[in-house]
């Protein structure tokens, strides 16, 4: 088979990606509507990703957000999006490449999409070999809202001895 020199899977990708990125635009300007809500599961060490140290240290590798009820300040951008969100009470800014985003799911209408990332881990201090999973929903109130965040830590902390999970989207769709 010859060599693929075009590199249609990373146009498709790029493509889809802009089903996302329409996707947030409709969500900035108009608000979700209906029961429309997305889950993005993202890279957290991918390049131009941004978050505090402390959420870049709950979350090493993977994270995935829902915007539905709790959020502020979606601003989409060609490359990227911005949003701030709730953790334990504390609002959190996260600016997100398209390029670090591994899943999208809208489980209103049960579409989803999953991405292989194409920019190199960048490296991080804190290291933890398992994905994990924040929540935050949408709100329209620019306050910060009660605490969303959750992810699978014991009460001495992360479950750092485990090993890594692979989590698929099918399991939010609804049955």
């Amino acid at each position: 088979m010859p060599d693929d020199l075009m590199r249609y899977d990373l146009l498709a990708q790029n493509a889809l990606k802009g089903v996302v990125r329409e996707a947030l635009r409709i969500a900035e300007t108009q608000g979700l509507p209906g029961e429309h809500h997305f889950y993005i599961a993202f890279n957290t060490r991918a390049p131009g990703v941004e978050l505090s140290e402390k959420i870049a240290a709950r979350y090493p590798r993977e994270m995935t957000i829902v915007l539905q009820h709790q959020y502020w300040n979606l601003k989409v951008h060609d490359d990227r999006f911005e949003v701030e969100l709730s953790f334990d009470n504390v609002p959190e800014h996260l600016v997100i490449p398209f390029d670090a985003v591994k899943g999208f799911l809208d489980p209103a209408v049960q579409f989803g999409l999953q991405f292989e990332t194409q920019a190199a881990a960048r490296p991080r201090e804190v290291e933890a070999p398992k994905p994990a999973a924040a929540r935050a929903e949408a709100h329209p109130a620019p306050a910060p809202a009660a605490a969303s965040g959750t992810d699978d830590e014991t009460e001495d902390g992360p479950l750092a001895d485990e090993p890594a999970k692979v989590v698929s989207l099918d399991q939010f769709r609804k049955k």
